[in-house]
Formats: C-alpha cells, sequence, structure tokens
C-alpha cells in the first residue's frame, strides 16, 4: 500500500486527475473483503432483500423457481423449465447505489437449458445502476443498466470475462462513445467450473472499472441512458442522453445454471 500511495503522489501534475483517481480505485481493491466497511448483500442463508423480476412474469413472481439458495449457494437453475422460452429473469437487490465497489464470487455449473440462445452458454451478469424494477413491463427483456458480463470458457476459445454490456445505456472509453453493445475486458478465460471473483469499482456515472482477481480488465466513464439492446420498456424510462449516476443491482438468469458465493458491497465516497 505504502508503494501505491508513493506512486501516485509521484505521478503529481504529470498526469490527468482521471488517472490519479483510477489508482486511487485499484488501490482499494486491495483491502479485505472481511473488513467492517463491507454488507453482505447475500446472507448465505436465504433470498431476503432480493425481489425477481423474469420477463412474462409480475414483479416477485418467479414460478419456476429459478433464483434459490441451495448449501449456502445464491443458486439460479432451470431444472423446471421443459424450454427456455426467452424468460430473461433479473434478481434485483432492495436498495439503489451511486458509489460503491462490488465484489461477487461466481461459477457456472451443469448444462444449459433446452432452446437457450447459443450466446447465453455459460453467460450471466451482474446489471448495475439499473432502473427501479417496479418500472419494468411484463414483456421487458432486460433492464435499462450497465452490465458486468459473466462469461466462462467452452474448453477451446478465448472467452473472457467480466465484459461490459449496455442495453439502453451508452459509455465512453479516452472520450470516445463506444460503439458496440458489448465490449471485452482483458481478462483470462476460465473454462472450468471454478471460482471467480469479479468487482466493480463505480463513481456514479464518471467512471467505472472492472476487476478479476484483483487485476483491472476494463474502464470507461461518462454513463448515459441510450442507445438501444433492450426491448419492451416504458419509454418514459429511457430518456436518452440523460447521465446515469445511481441504480439498482441484479443478478442474472439467462439459460444457463450459475451459483454465486458471495455478493459484497462497500460504499465509496461521494455515495
Amino acid at each position: 500500500m505504502r508503494i501505491l500511495i508513493l506512486l501516485i503522489v509521484a505521478l503529481g501534475s504529470c498526469e490527468s486527475q482521471q488517472v490519479r483517481q483510477d489508482m486511487m480505485q485499484l488501490s482499494s481493491t486491495m483491502l479485505s473483503p472481511d473488513e467492517d466497511d463491507w454488507i453482505a448483500l447475500f446472507n448465505g442463508s436465504d433470498l431476503t432483500g432480493w425481489t425477481p423480476k423474469i420477463r412474462g412474469n409480475e414483479l416477485g413472481e418467479d414460478p419456476g423457481g429459478t433464483f434459490r439458495v441451495e448449501s449456502g449457494l445464491l443458486t439460479v437453475g432451470y431444472e423446471s423449465y421443459e424450454t427456455f422460452g426467452e424468460r430473461f429473469g433479473h434478481l434485483f437487490y432492495a436498495d439503489p447505489f451511486s458509489h460503491y465497489q462490488l465484489l461477487v464470487e461466481y461459477r457456472f455449473i451443469g448444462e444449459q437449458v433446452t432452446d437457450g440462445p447459443d450466446w447465453a452458454f455459460k453467460n450471466s451478469g451482474v446489471m448495475f445502476h439499473a432502473q427501479n424494477p417496479n418500472s419494468m413491463l411484463l414483456e421487458q427483456d432486460f433492464p435499462i443498466s450497465l452490465e458486468l458480463q459473466l462469461l466462462g470458457g467452452n474448453g477451446t476459445d478465448a472467452r473472457p470475462t467480466a465484459n461490459l454490456c449496455t442495453p439502453g445505456t451508452e459509455v465512453e472509453m479516452s472520450g470516445v462513445k463506444v460503439q458496440a453493445h458489448c465490449t471485452n475486458s482483458t481478462s483470462e478465460t476460465f473454462h472450468d467450473d471454478e471460482w471467480v471473483t469479479v468487482e466493480l469499482i463505480v463513481h456514479a456515472d464518471t467512471v467505472v472499472s472492472h476487476l478479476v482477481n484483483g487485476e483491472k480488465v476494463l474502464g470507461y466513464e461518462q454513463l448515459t441512458i441510450g442507445g438501444g439492446s433492450v426491448d419492451g420498456f416504458d419509454d418514459a424510462m429511457k430518456l436518452d442522453g440523460q447521465p446515469l449516476g445511481h441504480g439498482y443491482i441484479a443478478l442474472q438468469s439467462e439459460s444457463h445454471p450459475v451459483q454465486f458465493r458471495r455478493v459484497l458491497l462497500r460504499q465509496l465516497t461521494g455515495g
């Protein structure tokens, strides 16, 4: 930590304010997630504080038992589904956040449900700065949000995790608006059903960093509402060009079983 602080001081006026801020963000991830300022959003016993919203069902309805707790793990599964039927789902945490660090441990398990999209093989995500789930319409597929995309490998091809996807949102990288819906990180590929730790460091609508097992793999800034890749929404909820500085966190169901071991959050300065 001392070396990191000296490095930040040495940068001085030679580096931009954004770079200095990013270095401070990276230093924060070196702190132990067992410290008192971390909040366990998932309590390891039940889904207290969480509410499902599955396409085609009202908020709070999960007739297929998609989201549940098994052996202390928050589990997303499809045993009761004969086919997936584009029933994309999201499990929302009760409170919105703005400036924070989020740590999630996940692993993919089992087989993808019948007729799940090819791109959804070992694919899940953490939605953040998401719209209030009460404002989602019955047939809306994804919340207007940013997505920390979680991917697993197929045993052969490169398939990084902790990517960025933007359903109904837009960001900039190095001052240039990103045109692609999804942007890959620089992470390695995790082919097996191993536990992977990903982190988000979020400062309102200004700057976000993605980390995998403690290493920064992606960064971007200037978060706004805009763009496409979301259907079935209420037009009043998509005010293109509006800065997106806060919102809800949700865990995704996209047709491949996944488990979450820890979901921890701590507030950062400004939040």
